[in-house]
């Protein structure tokens, strides 16, 4: 049976934490940041826990 391959896409988006949950980035954050408003991108600055309804594929994709 071959190997399983890890999404490429996923495992630069999301890293595990010690508590086996799932951490990713918050959207928004990229680009034209002069346009936006500083407390917009203070309430986006910190990483958030990946949904429960997420968590199942996610963890497929990354081989978990």
């Amino acid at each position: 049976m071959p190997k399983f391959k890890t999404h490429s896409g996923a495992k630069k988006r999301f890293k595990l934490t010690g508590s086996g949950k799932l951490r990713r980035q918050q959207a928004n954050r990229r680009h034209y940041l002069e346009h936006k408003p500083s407390s917009l991108k203070r309430k986006l600055k910190g990483d958030l826990i990946v949904s429960k309804a997420d968590t199942r594929v996610i963890k497929k994709m990354l081989g978990l």
